[in-house]
């Protein structure tokens, strides 16, 4: 029995956007929402740890490419991609695990990582894209941050126009022009999809096999 008072099934809740819309933003304010019981996926990767990392917490660090390729070779992967040189992958164990206890999965991965997940556990999965309010305000977002040269935020221009045209690959679409809005769409998004008939049949069937019982 979960929090919405019925028994179900997880879900996998996924946030995409292209870098500068507000996803990283919006990923901390549900995760901060305690009510809510979200666990963030954590993807392992073949790329080098930073001094500001934390192995388990902000990704699992392989150091062996080899180790990597058997695990997705496996099928031990919900998704993985290669960027820069590097191998990424959300392992399916520990999510397949948390979906078991009614408990909800959230992930912060691209449109080619979405589709994978899909894919693979098409009933488990709701998807939402945020778009930022234009791309002049995409770009004044991007060099606010002050963490990227003028050739890395004009590359990031460039993939974000190629990312926006897969918005109708999702369930849902909020555009970001006003975070506290977009993150109360986001809170509404999640609490109709616990509800939604298949996930929590199985704790209503039993309700209401006892409640047809029940003399009048």
């Amino acid at each position: 029995m979960n929090k919405d008072g019925a028994e179900r099934r997880g879900l996998m809740l996924i946030l995409s956007s292209p870098s500068g819309a507000g996803k990283t933003t919006l990923t901390k304010m549900l995760l901060q929402k305690k009510e809510l019981d979200l666990t963030l996926s954590i993807s392992d990767t073949t790329r080098k740890r930073r001094s500001s990392e934390a192995d388990g917490i902000h990704y699992n660090f392989i150091p062996d490419p080899a180790e990597f390729t058997r695990r997705r070779e496996a099928g031990d992967y919900l998704e993985y991609a290669e960027v820069h040189g590097n191998f990424y992958g959300t392992p399916r164990g520990p999510v397949e695990a948390i979906l078991a206890q009614g408990r909800d999965v959230l992930f912060d991965i691209d449109y080619q990582g979405a589709r994978q997940v899909r894919e693979k556990m098409p009933r488990d999965v709701v998807t939402i894209f945020i778009l930022p309010p234009s791309m002049r305000e995409l770009r004044a977002r991007l060099e606010r941050r002050a963490e990227d040269s003028l050739e890395t935020i004009v590359k990031r221009l460039e993939n974000a126009r190629h990312e926006i045209g897969r918005w109708a690959d999702y369930d849902f679409v909020l555009i970001n022009d006003d975070i506290q809005k977009t993150f109360d769409d986001l809170l509404a998004i999640v609490r109709s999809e616990r509800l939604r008939r298949p996930r929590v049949a199985a704790g209503v069937e039993e309700f209401v096999s006892g409640l047809l019982a029940e003399q009048t």
